[in-house]
């Protein structure tokens, strides 16, 4: 038997799901938005929500697929998911960095929480690398990781490199 399925995140929101994936679509290339759901008057007992109001709102960021739904105040976003940036230059980290932090908050190591409570690691392409190889290098450069809020590349290179 062959199985073929797509993985594709959905993140719940509070009534935010249409703006968060304006947003997100704004900042990253090849985005888009593909659908938007609305609630109907079925279910509504259970689900609260007035007919014609955003249910779901389907996007792609960069070709990955995910879903927003709007479902209630009853779960909130943690650490505990968080969404990768490899970025190949300081710029690209500088972009991103700035593009979700804007109503967010900094967080160390690299990551980040934007407007919405989503957390997303913003870092380097190269990071694996410098971190799997010679475990000295890699020693050197989670010691100029760790207080570290954005990643500055160039310093991370000359721990490496040290």
């Amino acid at each position: 038997m062959t199985l073929q399925c797509r993985i594709a995140p959905c993140l719940w929101f509070d009534g935010q799901a249409e703006e968060a994936a304006t947003f997100y679509t704004g900042i990253f290339p090849r985005s888009r938005i593909a659908a938007t759901l609305y609630y109907g008057e079925a279910g509504r007992d259970i689900h609260g929500h007035a007919a014609g109001s955003v249910l779901t709102v389907e996007f792609e960021l960069d070709g990955l697929h995910f879903t927003a739904l709007n479902g209630g105040p009853q779960f909130r976003f943690s650490e505990a998911v968080s969404f990768q940036i490899e970025c190949e230059t300081q710029a690209e980290i500088d972009y991103y960095w700035s593009a979700l932090t804007a109503g967010g908050s900094e967080q160390p190591c690299g990551w980040l929480k934007d407007r919405y409570g989503v957390s997303w690691q913003v870092v380097p392409s190269i990071m694996l690398k410098w971190l799997t190889g010679d475990p000295v290098r890699a020693e050197h450069v989670m010691a100029a990781l760790m207080p570290m809020k954005k990643l500055d590349v160039a310093a991370l290179q000359r721990a490496y490199e040290s």
